[in-house]
């Protein structure tokens, strides 16, 4: 039987300085790829939102 109240291992605190250095990466990447890879990304979202779309709407007809 589970005990529910050990709350269980101690989770280690995300790196607070994680968020600014992916930040600062996504901005190094800009400045050395450009618009190119703006637009590399905007359409990567566009693909995958398009998947998705198929996928529940295959869900949608089959169901």
């Amino acid at each position: 039987m589970s005990d529910f109240l050990n709350a269980g291992p101690n989770v280690p605190s995300p790196d607070p300085d994680a968020h600014k250095a992916k930040h600062d990466a996504d901005v190094r990447n800009y400045h050395q790829k450009g618009i190119t890879g703006f637009w590399r990304q905007v359409t990567d979202l566009v693909i995958a939102v398009g998947v998705l779309a198929v996928i529940v709407g295959l869900c949608v007809w089959l169901f």
